[in-house]
């Protein structure tokens, strides 16, 4: 196990490595001048080598790469252009709307996705089974921020139940509170989990389709457990690689797909932010939130990876062969 866990940790260290200088390539190495850009056509010859300076365009693009990995690795982020706010900070208040709203999207997709894939694989070809699949197929086709819109319509407009957008913060102090703000998320949560459910109730049921056909069932079976026992104590537990797996992915979707439904619901989350800052010209956020919204993904994919080995112990016996 500990040889396991090495190995995938070198490979997200590395892919980290890798990711940090693609988006460094992407956003300094590009042709254009940084600086013009942002100061924009009508800026003076002066004001742009003050903003190269400040934005250390001056320097080679090895050390500019290296003093931005070396701040990054000691907590020091640069200074957004548009707040004048380390981007550390800005990143860590926008975090604490978009994270538990992508946590509650993903409880909400995985508490329903598991329940109606197994219902639908225990009742194939069933009535039960082909309504769980129509159901899902409309949540294939319904476009999130389409559905956001019809939330808003539905909840806040004509049953006026909860507000259309905003968010009123954690703190009671500031005229939120917990209860509020949960509440505020609830419905970009629904709107964020519909498309997901659809897809992780579609591969639990092919999941676990593929596990009862399995000898191992029939054995439990033979054995006297009821089709419950066998679905839910042997049949889920060897079917969770491959949900597993959707189900890492999903949760970086969620985040990456935050950008649009906190635009709709007006949230001051990392979407939110991300795409002020492309509108602003903000280079040095855009550049610092997406290496971080990469570096989530690729820390939810060693999670998975981990959860593989205590899963299916299988895969701990290969990698030690």
């Amino acid at each position: 196990m500990p040889l396991f866990i090495f190995r995938r940790l070198l490979s997200f260290v590395l892919t980290l490595l890798a990711t940090s200088v693609v988006v460094f390539a992407v956003l300094e190495l590009l042709p254009g001048n940084a600086a013009q850009v942002i100061l924009g056509e009508t800026a003076t010859p002066e004001s742009i080598a003050a903003m190269e300076d400040k934005l250390g365009l001056n320097l080679a693009p090895t050390t500019r790469y290296l003093n931005w990995m070396g701040g990054m690795l000691q907590g020091q982020t640069g200074l957004s252009i548009s707040y004048d706010t380390p981007t550390g900070q800005l990143m860590a208040e926008r975090m604490q709307v978009t994270l538990p709203l992508a946590v509650m999207a993903m409880v909400l997709t995985v508490g329903l996705a598991l329940a109606l894939g197994i219902y639908a694989a225990s009742q194939q070809n069933k009535v039960g089974d082909v309504g769980v699949m129509t159901l899902s197929q409309l949540g294939l086709a319904l476009p999130n921020f389409w559905l956001a819109i019809l939330l808003i319509l539905l909840f806040a407009v004509h049953l006026e139940w909860v507000s259309a957008g905003g968010f009123p913060g954690w703190s009671a102090e500031d005229g939120g509170g917990v209860w509020a703000s949960i509440a505020a998320l609830l419905l970009p949560a629904i709107a964020l989990a519909a498309v997901q459910t659809a897809i992780l109730t579609r591969v639990t049921r092919s999941a676990v389709l593929d596990t009862l056909r399995e000898d191992f069932v029939r054995t439990a079976r033979a054995k006297g457990l009821s089709r419950r026992q066998v679905l839910w104590g042997h049949v889920l537990r060897n079917a969770m690689i491959p949900v597993l797996t959707v189900m890492g992915l999903q949760f970086g979707n969620l985040i990456t797909s935050a950008i649009v439904i906190e635009n709709v619901f007006v949230l001051p989350g990392i979407g939110r932010l991300i795409f002020q800052a492309i509108a602003n010209r903000d280079l040095v956020v855009v550049r610092d939130v997406v290496m971080l919204l990469s570096a989530m993904v690729i820390l939810i994919n060693f999670c998975i990876d981990v959860l593989y080995a205590w899963i299916d112990p299988r895969l701990k016996v290969g990698h030690a062969g």
